[in-house]
């Protein structure tokens, strides 16, 4: 995930989805080379099948599983056990395909310009690059797996791109009403990636979650005296064009809502934290940093009746879908 370079500070996600969540504070890179179409340079592996019609060419990317191994998988295949890993099978399937195509979107970024890894690889925990299920891992039914394939396949080699240039193809696992600007999150505009309404979360396992500290659980999380935590403590917030808490202040110092959320494990930055006696509440709307799409307001998108091009130009505005030429 590039034409004259910035950088971009991105909050780590933790706990789950996806992507869609997690870790995110590092440094986001972008690169000036042009990736459209792909030039097959020595070291893209190529694989070629002669049909009675046509000519088939296959797409390899090396791919490091947790073991610590490298495998260069053809790109659909791996895409398929991205979306396998990254959205539930029971979504509809024009969300699937909206997964497929950011998918695509993210890995070949990293493969062309945002280098995490040695050789161009691509890594399968979800906290630094996707998460992949292999077909033999796969707990669902086979009609599930057929169903993800054939969206990752009806989708086969589309992209997303702005002014002809891969995008940051961010993704995360519910809003919890209203994505964020990628800027509240990590620093940087980016056009692309901009706060939007998101309805129809509301069945999201984390679309609200409450948590609960004593005192002296949320004074260590802090990192702060505990004695400090008498009368009224919590002071002002103020809040992004997401909804996000931008800043907050305890005990007389101002925190980010990025540095609230991973001081004390929250879901995500929109949250509202009140204290009754020994007692510490926070609530939380939201599961991921919440830039770009909300998987689960993807699905509520396709239930609704819209295609994967029109979620896919909701949630990434300005943006525009190709096909690479490999």
């Amino acid at each position: 995930m590039q034409k004259k370079t910035k950088q971009i500070i991105y909050a780590v996600v933790f706990g789950a989805m996806i992507p869609a969540i997690l870790a995110e504070i590092a440094l986001w890179k972008f690169s000036s080379k042009s990736v459209l179409p792909i030039e097959i340079s020595e070291t893209t592996i190529l694989a070629t099948e002669q049909t009675e019609q046509e000519e088939v060419k296959s797409f390899y990317i090396p791919v490091i599983f947790e073991n610590g191994s490298v495998m260069d998988m053809e790109l659909e295949a791996y895409i398929t056990g991205v979306v396998l890993a990254e959205m539930p099978a029971d979504f509809e399937r024009e969300a699937l395909k909206a997964q497929a195509v950011v998918a695509r979107t993210y890995a070949l970024k990293g493969y062309y310009g945002k280098e995490k890894h040695p050789n161009r690889a691509i890594c399968t925990n979800p906290s630094c690059c996707q998460a992949y299920c292999a077909p033999e891992d796969y707990k669902g039914t086979s009609t599930s797996y057929e169903k993800v394939k054939n969206a990752v396949l009806q989708t086969s080699l589309e992209v997303l791109t702005y002014q002809s240039e891969l995008i940051d193809a961010t993704y995360f696992s519910c809003s919890g009403g209203k994505t964020e600007d990628a800027k509240a999150v990590w620093g940087a505009d980016v056009p692309y990636l901009r706060s939007v309404e998101s309805p129809g979360e509301e069945t999201a396992a984390h679309y609200m979650d409450t948590i609960y500290f004593t005192l002296q659980e949320f004074a260590e999380c802090m990192q702060i005296n505990v004695q400090n935590l008498r009368g009224n403590w919590v002071g002002e917030v103020t809040y992004t064009n997401g909804g996000g808490v931008e800043n907050i202040t305890i005990c007389g110092n101002q925190y980010t809502g990025t540095q609230m959320r991973k001081l004390l494990g929250l879901r995500s930055t929109a949250f509202a934290v009140t204290a009754v006696g020994n007692t510490v509440t926070v609530t939380t709307k939201g599961f991921g940093h919440r830039v770009g799409m909300s998987q689960y307001g993807a699905d509520a998108m396709a239930v609704s009746g819209k295609n994967y091009q029109e979620i896919l130009a909701y949630y990434y505005q300005g943006t525009v879908i190709e096909k690479i030429a490999i």
